[in-house]
């Protein structure tokens, strides 16, 4: 039951302490990668392909020596124990781990964020709504109204609950250390160069594909505990019949299943580095409303008990047989 217990702990831990304000591991992992990005991307002078060769040695270059310096610390670490006061002992390596997950874990930051949103269109502060969504999301807020800040902010719930939460756990339990590592410098570079801009398409292009590999599995569990966690068929029909037309294999299936479960309607116009984009509709019933969002922060958090019951069940399951 280990395995329970380390991501009980760093929920528990990344619910009440959140991220640090101050010397994020993160923050210093984005100057660096910004830092040679600057210095390696020449999307201005090469050609395609030469441009694609330096995305993917400037992202290698970025995350790899993390990745090794991650599975040799865990290696390590295995061998050594802390002893306490009152004569409590823990593995050196459950504590790494601990620290580790709940660094990449963004609970906290993620319903801080919705909430603060939600607080502003509570008081009818349409301004302030917009300017706290455009915090959270790429898309352009300066003109949005209330029904668009309501999308927005639960899209980014949704979608974010599954790459700031249950991706990071999937990770961990798979690869250990080295794979919460490895996913979340690979989420942070995504973020960072994944987009469809002139100065990225070609440079991001690695970077956001092995983001959509990495999310490929992650996302449809989190799609199937929106499910269970909210209106399941209607959750599961919307995953099936409007993930597909979805732009990224893996965005829309969390927020398909999401909009499904809360019975909401999510998708539609959005503006994007100042052009305005028709995307496809997802969910169905109502029109999301501001308090929808606490509906959608209320799913994740009941996706994540799903997750950790799945998980005990499985390491009970894998001990008894």
């Amino acid at each position: 039951m280990l395995l329970s217990i380390i991501v009980i702990i760093s929920l528990l831990l990344d619910a009440v302490i959140g991220e640090p304000r101050r010397w994020h591991p993160l923050v210093g992992f984005g100057n660096m990668a910004h830092w040679l990005e600057q210095k390696l991307n020449n999307h201005e002078v090469q050609s395609q392909v030469k441009v694609r060769v330096a995305g993917l040695f400037t992202w290698a270059l970025v995350i790899l020596p993390f990745v090794i310096g991650s599975y040799f610390l865990e290696q390590f670490s295995s061998t050594y124990q802390i002893e306490f006061s009152a004569g409590f002992k823990i593995d050196f390596d459950v504590l790494i781990a601990i620290i580790f997950l709940t660094t990449a874990l963004g609970t906290k930051s993620l319903i801080q964020h919705a909430s603060a949103v939600e607080s502003a269109l509570s008081k009818n502060n349409i301004d302030l709504a917009r300017q706290r969504v455009a915090m959270i999301v790429s898309r352009d807020t300066a003109n949005s109204d209330e029904n668009a800040i309501n999308r927005a902010t639960i899209e980014s719930v949704l979608e974010n609950g599954s790459d700031a939460i249950f991706a990071a756990i999937f990770w961990f339990a798979v690869l250990g250390i080295p794979g919460v590592v490895l996913y979340r410098l690979v989420n942070t570079l995504d973020a960072m160069w994944g987009y469809r801009t002139e100065r990225f398409y070609y440079f991001g292009w690695a970077s956001a594909r092995i983001d959509d590999v990495m999310n490929w599995i992650p996302a449809r569990l989190t799609a199937m505990s929106y499910a269970l966690a909210g209106n399941t068929r209607d959750a599961l029909r919307c995953w099936v019949t409007q993930a597909k037309h979805w732009h990224g294999i893996n965005p829309g299936v969390v927020m398909a299943s999401g909009a499904g479960a809360l019975n909401i309607k999510l998708g539609g116009k959005a503006f994007y580095h100042e052009k305005e984009i028709e995307r496809p509709d997802l969910g169905l019933g109502n029109i999301a409303e501001t308090k929808d969002i606490k509906r959608a922060i209320h799913i994740v958090q009941r996706s994540i008990v799903i997750w950790i019951v799945c998980i005990a069940m499985i390491e009970f399951l894998n001990s008894a047989f």
